[in-house]
């Protein structure tokens, strides 16, 4: 081969993006009911929007973030997440000049220069929602809840909700210093990346997978909180009961990013190797003032589909969508063939997921190409047939098989 894929990118071929289409399909249905729109930006921005919006001492702006000078001497990066540059789309179109909340969400790549492993890509593609204007706890609860019914819909077993308050930013300064007290006497024998966040990030420390260990007798964040965050984080559990959300808290969960307040989330789920985080978000309240708009706040969330659909396959799970096809259309004979052409292009134009041969193929052979797309019924139809005006319909499942009128042959379909 002259050419191949770059390394961690995939091709999503036929057979598989059924699943792809499936999941996609969830998500825009359950962002109806939950009255979030769509929004899409650009999947690139100025490299500045992600390292004021993400954060300068994250992973993503020091190390995975694909970025290119273009040809006007511009600083451009690839998306390495959604929610800065739907901020950005808010603030510049003013949308927060709208009367209501703003609930919006998106489906698209994203780019990350990554280590690759199992579920993890360097262009990966997120479903995420933000609700912007809001500081009711009711809204976080809500953005937890659509993920939760995401995948629960979308046919996932045994994912959790983890949850925790990260407080506000004078709330983490005075934990800061707890936790520098308790992580100096072991800087040596933590791991290069731990060494740096402690001089910079000290909480991104607890987000280390290498010396999580070490930090079973860390001080809690959650021991530091005031009364407001204290009073936000409550209602937020106490909504989520309410709503029967199963969750757990777990105080060292601070997510790899620095805009977050209050409430932060992960959902965990086992099957793919050592990851068992598919999805998370949090609150975020200052990044809209720090992109430059007005002071508005905002929570959100973003879910990995690789993973979604790599657990979906592990699971074994069934999708609805399990016929291919609604009918595959056979044609015997010259003036059947013509016919078909015309019959086709009605049923697709009614709605129905119609196909025919297009290789000479016998009778037999169309029959088996019906069978690999897995069409719910097959319509044969022959020279003499078309000069009475009726057509065989077969059920493919039962084998049962009925003559029909030619021309309601639609509408049969569609009452099945």
């Amino acid at each position: 081969m002259a050419f191949q894929k770059s390394p961690g990118t995939q091709d999503i071929l036929p057979g598989v993006v059924e699943r792809w289409q499936y999941a996609e399909q969830k998500a825009r249905d359950i962002c109806r009911r939950f009255n979030f729109r769509e929004i899409r930006t650009p999947i690139f921005e100025a490299t500045e929007l992600f390292q004021r919006g993400v954060g300068e001492t994250t992973d993503i702006v020091e190390k995975e973030m694909y970025t290119f000078t273009d040809r006007g001497d511009r600083s451009i990066t690839l998306r390495p997440e959604g929610t800065a540059g739907v901020v950005r789309s808010y603030v510049e179109n003013k949308l927060y000049g709208e009367p209501d909340v703003s609930k919006l969400y998106y489906i698209g790549p994203m780019f990350r220069y990554e280590r690759q492993q199992a579920g993890r890509y360097r262009q990966f593609h997120q479903f995420g929602i933000e609700a912007l204007g809001s500081v009711d706890p009711a809204i976080d609860a809500e953005v937890i809840a659509l993920g939760y019914t995401f995948y629960t819909e979308v046919g996932l077993k045994g994912v959790r909700v983890e949850i925790n308050s990260v407080g506000t930013p004078a709330v983490r300064a005075a934990f800061r210093e707890k936790l520098l007290a308790f992580l100096m006497p072991m800087r040596e024998q933590l791991c290069k990346d731990c060494q740096s966040r402690m001089e910079r990030n000290p909480l991104r420390v607890l987000d280390c997978k290498t010396d999580q260990a070490r930090f079973e007798e860390a001080p809690s964040i959650l021991d530091s909180l005031d009364e407001e965050c204290n009073i936000h984080f409550d209602k937020v559990k106490t909504y989520l009961t309410d709503m029967g959300i199963p969750f757990s808290i777990n105080p060292r969960l601070v997510r790899g990013l620095d805009y977050y307040t209050h409430t932060a989330f992960e959902y965990k789920a086992e099957g793919i190797g050592a990851i068992d985080t598919i999805g998370g978000g949090g609150r975020y309240n200052g990044l809209v003032a720090e992109i430059g708009g007005p002071d508005q706040p905002g929570v959100g969330l973003g879910l990995g589909l690789e993973r979604t659909i790599m657990l979906l396959e592990h699971q074994q799970a069934v999708l609805d969508n399990a016929h291919q096809i609604d009918v595959y259309v056979v044609a015997l004979g010259e003036a059947a063939e013509r016919e078909v052409t015309r019959l086709v292009y009605e049923l697709r134009t009614s709605g129905i997921r119609a196909e025919r041969d297009y290789l000479g193929r016998k009778m037999k052979a169309q029959m088996k190409s019906a069978d690999r797309l897995q069409a719910r019924y097959t319509a044969i139809l022959g020279d003499d047939e078309l000069t009475r005006g009726e057509i065989a319909l077969k059920e493919m499942a039962t084998g049962e098989q009925r003559v029909v009128a030619l021309a309601s042959l639609a509408s049969e379909l569609k009452s099945n």
